[in-house]
């Protein structure tokens, strides 16, 4: 029995020891396992770190991507407005250089048609004379003022040339004095545009039409004194509009 019990007492001896030994050689693997798992722990959170980091670049390469892709459109547009604002630069020198040669070409071409319309009232029948050669004058004043531009003196001219154009639209009646018999006679003249001009005395005693050939005034017979009443009643808004007989110009030889 006593045997036994240290027998049993050599053995737990030898287990403890043996387990002591075992431990003291394990310890440094399970410190090593131990410094692994905090390794892979810290390359876990690495690896986690590095992929927010990734996933944050991507994000903003995305973003940065979708910048220059707007960029591109906008350089693009960019240059397309470029281009017509260089065609319409060419376009703006071509006109002003034509522009300056009109400038140049205005002032003749002016007094060219003042004249014509200054002749073309020398040709005329002689109605509103001094109102027709006072626009005239104003209109050559105005072209030799070196103070007033080119297209304002253009401007007059045109004014006056169609002030003339409609006399020959319309019909026209106004009180004036002319020589009947070497005598002052105070008269109602008619007018029917260029193609007839007639005067009758304010008694209408006496009716006569001017003769552009001869450049006086001729006496008509009676048969004219009613249709030159009624056109003078027309012309003053007196009247109706009405078929007119009277003598006509002839554009021919200017008799009637």
């Amino acid at each position: 029995m006593k045997r036994l019990s240290i027998l049993t007492a050599l053995v737990m001896g030898t287990l403890l020891s043996s387990s002591i030994v075992l431990a003291d050689a394990i310890q440094p693997l399970l410190d090593v396992g131990e410094e692994r798992s905090k390794n892979e722990k810290t390359s876990q959170s690495k690896i986690d770190s590095m992929d927010d980091d990734t996933s944050l670049i991507i994000n903003e390469f995305k973003i940065v991507s979708k910048q220059i892709e707007g960029l591109r459109v906008y350089n693009a547009q960019m240059r397309k407005q470029i281009a017509r604002q260089e065609e319409r630069l060419k376009e703006i020198d071509k006109t002003m250089k034509e522009a300056q040669v009109m400038q140049r070409q205005i002032p003749p071409f002016t007094r060219r048609m003042l004249a014509g319309v200054e002749k073309s009232i020398e040709l005329d029948l002689p109605f509103h004379l001094a109102e027709r050669k006072e626009r005239i004058a104003f209109a050559k004043a105005a072209i030799d003022n070196p103070t007033v531009s080119p297209a304002e003196g253009l401007r007059q001219v045109l004014e006056a040339f169609n002030v003339e154009m409609e006399y020959g639209r319309k019909l026209d009646s106004y009180k004036d004095t002319i020589k009947i018999d070497g005598q002052d006679r105070e008269v109602n003249i008619l007018r029917v545009g260029r193609v007839a001009m007639v005067a009758q005395t304010s008694d209408q005693s006496e009716t006569l039409a001017y003769d552009i050939e001869s450049g006086s005034w001729v006496k008509l017979d009676g048969s004219y004194k009613n249709p030159a009443t009624k056109g003078i009643r027309i012309a003053n808004k007196l009247a109706t509009v009405d078929m007119l007989e009277l003598p006509i110009q002839n554009a021919e030889d200017g008799n009637e």
